[in-house]
């Protein structure tokens, strides 16, 4: 018995579970050190790794019923690209019933079991075979399973180090009566299992490349500091933190015993499909040389990513791919991160939903001025700030159901939901006593309409450039500039203005202050332009505006914190079109259901493929702007997370409506489709609101640099 980790036999709790990683990971780098010619291309290596794991009681997680330690140690096997097959074992536990000499020989490692999922004779590109002692075959639609022992493997030199073998099953020793439902299950679980590992290789690729971008120096410069650098790198990280998350997210489900598990991992599963092949190959263009001889980790993780990929492709899940389970079993996407509290919330909230709808498509809440003043009164504007400011102190489950549901539902009440994102929690922050008696009431009844004085006519992104001047006169301030793209200014009771206070401060951001100003001050002129989507922007002129001290929010040249923490709450809220885009997923399902063949084709059509990308994509929008609102709650800022949802979401708003036209045709462009067409008439204005997603926030290029800085890399 290994001293350092102790068998287990029950489900862990989650800090029993981290000690069980901590000291498995310690273990296995004793054995397996890294992935490189010591360890990934010996095949000998992997009888001492079983060994280990059945001492370590990896192979009891099965009985245990512990799929979020198996999952986490299979994501440890992937980063030092160490083929295990610790879900073989947990799926063949599971199966074992009441054959407790079955279950007891695999946990013990006795039976070092593979599991296969076809009616084929031999099991094809099985890893980890030459340490393995039997093969558990599985009927793809139920039926009689066969545990049997490995007669011959036959190695198949190529990709995978250690190669992959074809397994000749032997002798067999017992016979299991397996349901459909089981087998379903089983595949689910071994596909999770190859994306969990696949990502995992992937993701310690790129963490080997953010540190060699952090310190390989070329042309006199940082690498890291070279835009396409950052970018590269950037968007690997917004795929691995989905891939990541979107993992967690199944097996929370799976723990939880949630009706929808199965299509929670299938859509990471597909997710990491798409991704992680993309993140291994960007980062090695980071690695470059450095990357690309086998001393290096590089290409042994990069063998395990394909590797896997190329297994999860032919291990056929018996459901179909994700649009199949979605158009003909009549499935929807999973609910995100919602706990009991969240869900009991959740249908609290929904019944007040429905109690104010009307039916009209058009207004499906009317003016919206009811349900406004309902949804004031229960406390929901705000719900998460402190009770002695009138909040509820809900949890962060809570409000991540309050703001995907009404923007599922499309209730008008938005704004005031923005409103508490960025003015109320910067407020309750940076706001003077007198500031939070007199805007937070005001803001928990929906009562302020506000819109954001940040970018200028040569100022977009680059905020720390402003040239909008704040000069003090007497206890008063003066304001003089412009300001452009300031949406809803026309309609708002209050701007959020940045301006410049000190123009001789080093660095440029250190003499910036923020005001809260009426937006019937006089001196302020307001000059509408329309936009692609048809929404109203506006340039708004500052000429000699008078404002009291009592208007600045947070210190005098301290409002860069008081802007990034806004810009945080703003790119959450721009994540929210995680939500709008959930409900034109499900209008757009609706249409295709009416008529498979026409609008997705058969099983493994285009159409279908493209069905599915866009669900798993928007299932990773979904989890980012979850663990953006997560991280903002705690107080972190979001400063990787917000955006992450916010590149993440914009490109799946481009990307939906493009496929949208692709899916439906003609119709899907029509702001009134013909009589008895399927398609809703909301999509076209979607696609013509898409680019604003990627702008509105600061583009996505800007975005992506954020997120490097948020990694480490240089400006």
């Amino acid at each position: 018995m290994n001293p350092a980790v102790n068998p287990i036999s029950t489900s862990l709790s989650p800090a029993e579970r981290e000690l069980f990683l901590s000291s498995a990971r310690s273990a296995l780098m004793e054995l397996w050190p890294s992935a490189t010619t010591a360890g990934a291309a010996d095949t000998g290596l992997l009888g001492r790794v079983w060994d280990l794991a059945a001492e370590c009681g990896w192979f009891e997680l099965g009985g245990a019923g512990d799929l979020p330690a198996a999952v986490a140690l299979t994501a440890e096997l992937g980063r030092v690209a160490c083929p295990l097959p610790v879900l073989d074992g947990y799926v063949a536990v599971r199966l074992a019933g009441p054959l407790a000499w079955l279950a007891d020989g695999i946990a013990a490692g006795m039976v070092r079991v593979l599991v296969a999922s076809s009616d084929e004779a031999e099991m094809r590109y099985a890893d980890a075979a030459p340490a393995a002692t039997h093969v558990l075959m599985l009927p793809e639609h139920g039926g009689v399973a066969s545990v049997r022992t490995v007669a011959t493997t036959r190695p198949l030199p190529g990709l995978a180090a250690p190669a992959w073998c074809d397994v000749t099953p032997g002798e067999e020793v017992v016979q299991l009566a397996v349901s459909a439902g089981q087998v379903a299950e089983a595949v689910v679980l071994l596909r999770l299992g190859l994306a969990a590992r696949a990502a995992a290789a992937a993701r310690r690729t790129h963490e080997l490349a953010v540190e060699h971008a952090r310190t390989r120096v070329q042309f006199g410069r940082v690498i890291g500091s070279f835009g396409a650098v950052q970018q590269r790198t950037a968007s690997n990280q917004i795929d691995v933190s989905a891939n990541g998350l979107l993992i967690d997210e199944a097996v929370r489900a799976f723990a939880s015993g949630a009706e929808g598990w199965p299509l929670a991992a299938r859509l990471a599963v597909e997710h990491v499909r798409l991704t992680a092949a993309t993140v291994q190959l960007g980062a090695h263009h980071t690695l470059a040389a450095s990357g690309y001889f086998e001393e290096h980790e590089g290409p042994w993780l990069f063998r395990r990513v394909h590797a896997d990929l190329a297994r999860l492709r032919a291990l056929r899940d018996p459901a179909g791919e994700v649009a199949d389970v979605l158009i003909d079993d009549g499935q929807h996407l999973p609910p995100v991160s919602a706990d009991a509290g969240g869900e009991r919330f959740r249908a609290e909230l929904l019944a007040l939903l429905d109690e104010h709808a009307t039916g009209d498509p058009a207004q499906p809440f009317g003016d919206g001025t009811a349900l406004r003043d309902a949804m004031a009164g229960r406390g929901y504007f705000g719900m998460g700030w402190p009770a002695a400011w009138g909040g509820r102190e809900a949890g962060v489950a809570e409000q991540v159901v309050l703001n995907e549901e009404v923007q599922y539902r499309r209730a008008p009440v938005r704004d005031a939901l923005s409103t508490v994102m960025l003015l109320g929690n910067s407020i309750l922050r940076h706001g003077t006593e007198e500031q939070k008696a007199t805007f937070l009431p005001r803001i928990r009844r929906g009562e302020i309409r506000f819109c954001l004085g940040y970018s200028e006519p040569e100022i977009g992104s680059d905020l720390a450039s402003l040239r909008t001047r704040a000069v003090r006169s007497d206890t008063d301030w003066v304001i003089n500039g412009q300001k452009s793209w300031t949406t809803n200014a026309h309609v708002a009771t209050h701007v959020w203005l940045a301006c410049r206070t000190d123009p001789e401060a080093k660095p440029r951001h250190a003499g910036l202050t923020v005001f809260l100003i009426p937006m019937d001050t006089p001196g302020i002129t307001v000059q509408r332009h329309t936009g692609l989507s048809g929404e109203i922007s506006c340039t708004v002129f500052y000429d000699d505006v008078r404002v009291p001290d009592t208007a600045r929010v947070g210190e005098v040249n301290g409002g860069w914190r008081v802007i990034t923490d806004a810009l945080a709450g703003e790119r959450v809220t721009m994540g929210g079109v995680a939500a709008i885009m959930r409900r034109q997923f499900d209008d757009v399902l609706a249409a295709v259901r009416a008529d498979p063949a026409r609008y997705a084709g058969p099983h493994g059509s285009s159409g279908r493929a493209v069905l599915g990308r866009l669900a798993a994509r928007l299932q990773a929008t979904r989890v980012l702007v979850a663990a953006a609102l997560m991280a903002t709650a705690a107080g972190r800022g979001a400063a990787l997370e917000a955006p992450m949802a916010g590149v993440l979401g914009g490109e799946l708003a481009e990307e939906f409506g493009e496929a949208v036209l692709d899916l439906l045709g003609p119709e899907a462009a029509l702001a009134e489709p013909h009589d008895g067409s399927p398609v809703p008439p909301t999509l076209e204005y979607q696609l013509r609101l898409s680019l604003m997603y990627v702008i509105g926030g600061g583009t996505n290029d800007i975005q992506r640099g954020l997120i490097a800085r948020g990694l480490g890399l240089p400006r």
